[in-house]
């Protein structure tokens, strides 16, 4: 139950943070909202403040923004409805939904950041028989402290110091064993391997393991920001370098893609790691949100954004015909997508188990 209800008030935090973005924007450009809703469905709840009604339904995997005048087939000609706007003033009620999921997803990572998350130690735990730890002459326990002159303390610096050296055939490894300090040459083994982007990539590998010790990392308030920004930024690059990979079909879509199922099992994975990983997953659902809906499909607000930017180009809006047939067309592919990444996702959780009682 406790799972069910972190899913759900995830996914409201996000559908409601991207419609206030949207909502705000229309209201400082002088828009008229008629409704903000979340989720679809039967409604449970709607109350009418002003000029909106504000309601929530029963199925929580959704939300919108009803602006008056929002289509051609509606607009009247009031300068209070949204296709009385320029252009630009358009984009703004547009882009904002999208803006503030990327903002969200930024303070909570540095919120993430300044009160401190777990990560390992660089202490050994395992040595792998063939590579350079364990010829070397590293043991289970040992604390290392430097790695090519330069202090790690965390197991994802110890990392990041390898892989600078990756390309020399060793690196000097210091270690702490019995509060003594001793140095060893380590040789560098490469091994390729494939990245969470389906890439192949070279890494320099010593044979090693972390050792189950965790500590409470905890950074000052202005170097978390800039913590942030960095992971903000590397999680875009790393999403649209992900897109590119679907596109060119070097990434599976069927290995690379989930829905509200998959999301669903991954939130119940987060709750039992605990509150930092459930800001975790916030973070990255809401950059990753934002950035999806900036992609130039119909329906999505980064189709809305090519269409204003047509417009710009034609010096008048698209006709009503043509509105209502990308309309349909954005909707059938929705659905569509919705449809793969649902079976998508019970055939990755339970695709075994379908085929064993197919199979009886």
């Amino acid at each position: 139950m406790i799972p069910v209800l972190i899913f759900i008030l995830i996914l409201s935090l996000l559908i409601i943070v991207h419609e206030f973005g949207h909502f705000i924007a229309a209201r400082r450009n002088g828009v008229r909202v008629e409704q903000f809703s979340l989720g679809f469905g039967p409604q449970i709840f709607k109350k009418k403040v002003k000029d909106t009604e504000y309601s929530i339904s029963l199925i929580p995997l959704g939300g919108y923004v009803k602006m008056a005048g929002d289509s051609q087939a509606e607009y009247k000609g009031s300068d209070y409805e949204y296709f009385s706007k320029a252009p630009g003033k358009r984009f703004q009620i547009i882009f904002f939904g999208p803006f503030l999921n990327y903002i969200l997803g930024f303070l909570f990572f540095w919120f993430i950041f300044f009160i401190g998350y777990p990560s390992l130690t660089s202490k050994v735990g395992g040595l792998i028989d063939g590579y350079g730890a364990k010829v070397a002459g590293l043991k289970v326990g040992d604390k290392i402290i430097s790695v090519g002159g330069k202090k790690v303390g965390l197991w994802e610096d110890l990392q990041a110091r390898i892989q600078e050296n990756k390309t020399k055939p060793s690196v000097m490894i210091s270690v702490l064993r019995d509060n003594k300090e001793l140095k060893f040459n380590v040789l560098l083994k490469d091994k390729v391997l494939d990245d969470q982007l389906g890439k192949k990539r070279a890494l320099g590998i010593i044979g090693i393991s972390p050792f189950d010790e965790i500590v409470e990392v905890r950074h000052g308030f202005l170097e978390s920001a800039y913590l942030a920004i960095k992971k903000t930024i590397n999680l875009t690059l790393m999403t649209y370098e992900g897109l590119w990979g679907l596109v060119s079909g070097r990434m599976s879509m069927r290995d690379s893609m989930t829905g509200p199922l998959g999301i669903f099992f991954i939130t119940s994975k987060a709750a039992k790691l605990g509150l930092i990983a459930v800001m975790h997953l916030i973070a990255v659902l809401s950059v990753s949100l934002a950035i999806f809906n900036l992609l130039p499909l119909p329906i999505l607000d980064g189709g809305h954004l090519f269409l204003l930017g047509l417009e710009k180009l034609r010096k008048k809006a698209l006709g009503v015909k043509a509105e209502e047939v990308i309309g349909n067309v954005g909707f059938t592919l929705m659905i569509a997508l919705a449809l793969f990444v649902t079976y998508n996702d019970i055939m990755r959780l339970y695709g075994d188990k379908i085929s064993k009682i197919i199979t009886k």
